[in-house]
């Protein structure tokens, strides 16, 4: 045990110190599994009143439980810590933590992946959509992914300390990569994949983004076409443009998702970079900050789901879109314009 006068990073304590009070601690357990919850309960609401689930909603229900699973194991892992006023130990204690950090963010990161991906398909290839994507083949998708995530947060346990390691961050209560040399192979490794699950995730939600206003303009080319005839004209145009409105809620929540997924992730994958070109832990700081936005991410969601299924929201987000893609079709047709009398012209002459 250590006396009272040591130092918030000896190394021999084995005690929390007394500034460090476990409140914010239980106040985002609280709010992760309290929402994790209420988001469960909307989602199998919306399944027993609705005659067909999505694979997208398929997906939303494995991300939110994906999470509350992850709040439940790790969690009570710190708050025993502090009930206990001991710091988390090292070895066995600290590389289980640590290996079910990683394990929970990477599963919520191909998670997330793999509901941009849907997105993408239903609405860039709906031919190969149709015929390949369902909800068995969605439900297929999570054991892999579990799979490769604890593969993958194992590595430091299986290559050793030379390619990776696991280590307690102030005030002690948990453990995650270290990011200084020389372990530093591990945690280049891990930000590279996330940078390029960033990278996949965004690219994939602009596509289908230029596709839904894509899809808009040949809407409302459809709805002027139409405009003067009625019956099964007009009530075709008009399923068209409903048609949409569940892509556009899947792209709008998917699109939370992501800038939140974005905020919380880059911090994290930029310490591991700079972290590789360090040998001293003077800034532990910055990679404590990096990894509390991290671990806020799983609490965050299913709040912004939350808030998403609210019909007000829904409404101002639907109302926005048809705004945007408004004003980028006419921005389009004015460009557009300046050709047509020139074209007349030469038709004349």
């Amino acid at each position: 045990m250590s006396v009272s006068n040591d130092s918030e990073g000896s190394p021999n304590r084995t005690t929390i110190d007394e500034n460090n009070s476990v409140v914010p601690s239980a106040v985002l357990f609280a709010l992760g599994v309290i929402g994790n919850a209420i988001a469960l309960c909307i989602l199998y609401r919306h399944k027993h009143n609705s005659n067909r689930v999505s694979v997208f909603y398929v997906l939303v229900t494995g991300l939110v439980w994906t999470d509350l699973l992850g709040k439940l194991v790790v969690s009570p892992m710190v708050l025993a810590c502090y009930s206990t006023r001991q710091r988390m130990a090292h070895g066995m204690q600290c590389n289980a933590f640590g290996a079910l950090m990683v394990f929970f963010g990477l599963c919520s990161m191909f998670i997330l992946l793999a509901m941009a991906v849907e997105c993408w398909l239903s609405i860039g290839q709906p031919y190969f959509y149709q015929r390949h994507v369902n909800r068995r083949k969605a439900l297929l998708m999570f054991p892999l992914i579990y799979l490769f995530s604890l593969l993958f947060c194992a590595l430091p346990l299986i290559l050793g300390d030379e390619f990776g390691k696991y280590k307690t961050y102030s005030p002690h209560t948990w453990c995650y990569i270290a990011m200084k040399r020389p372990h530093h192979l591990y945690s280049v490794l891990f930000g590279s994949l996330t940078g390029l699950l960033i990278l996949l995730i965004v690219a994939f939600n602009l596509s289908v983004m230029i596709s839904l206003l894509k899809m808009y303009k040949l809407s409302r080319k459809q709805k002027i076409r139409c405009a003067s005839f009625k019956g099964a004209e007009n009530q075709r145009a008009r399923a068209l443009h409903n048609g949409h409105a569940e892509e556009i809620d899947h792209l709008v929540l998917l699109a939370l998702i992501t800038v939140i997924f974005v905020i919380c992730s880059v911090p994290v994958t930029v310490r591991t970079y700079i972290g590789a070109s360090q040998v001293s832990d003077n800034d532990e700081a910055k990679d404590l900050l990096a990894l509390r936005f991290l671990s806020v991410n799983s609490i965050v969601d299913p709040w912004v789901f939350i808030i998403f299924r609210t019909s007000l929201f829904r409404m101002m987000a639907h109302k926005m879109y048809d705004k945007l893609c408004h004003t980028t079709a006419r921005h389009s047709m004015q460009q557009g314009t300046p050709d047509k009398p020139a074209q007349q012209q030469d038709l004349a002459a």
